[in-house]
């Protein structure tokens, strides 16, 4: 296992950078963890995750669960893992950091939606860019297993 408060490097950024989905925990009111699988985008060493409008609950980004832990409570962790048959290639990578909500024209919040709409072509005809969405700075880095994307 590597535990590293230096950022993401290496395979570890390798195996993030491939990736397709992640979990992002957050803490709920309660103190339980949430989880809740993602959509996420590295730009610029921080981890981008798009609040999109696929069907929610509340049509009101701001009244999700995960927003409204984030606001209350930041500090996040994101597990990025590869499942493999082939138990030699298992491997995951644990992102724990402090959250933002970053509103529409905020800082770095044009950048993470296209490169986001990039990596995912469903959100093209999403509007993301009139969202918020989550930032996440690394503050901490731990990796298990084989990382090789």
């Amino acid at each position: 296992m590597a535990d590293s408060s230096e950022g993401l490097g290496g395979e570890a950024r390798a195996l993030v950078v491939a990736a397709r989905r992640a979990t992002l925990a957050t803490i709920a009111p309660d103190g339980r963890p949430r989880l809740v699988p993602v959509c996420f985008e590295l730009v610029d060493e921080h981890v981008w995750i798009a609040i999109d409008d696929k069907p929610k609950r509340s049509a009101d980004p701001m009244d999700l669960a995960r927003v409204r832990d984030v606001l209350a409570r930041p500090r996040v962790t994101l597990l990025v893992d590869r499942w493999d048959e082939d138990w030699s290639r298992l491997g995951w990578v644990r992102i724990d950091g402090r959250a933002a909500v970053v509103e529409s024209g905020g800082p770095g919040h044009a950048a993470a939606i296209n490169a986001l709409r990039a990596k995912y072509p469903q959100y093209r005809s999403h509007a993301l860019e009139e969202r918020p969405a989550i930032r996440v700075s690394i503050e901490r880095v731990v990796s298990w297993g084989s990382l090789e994307a």
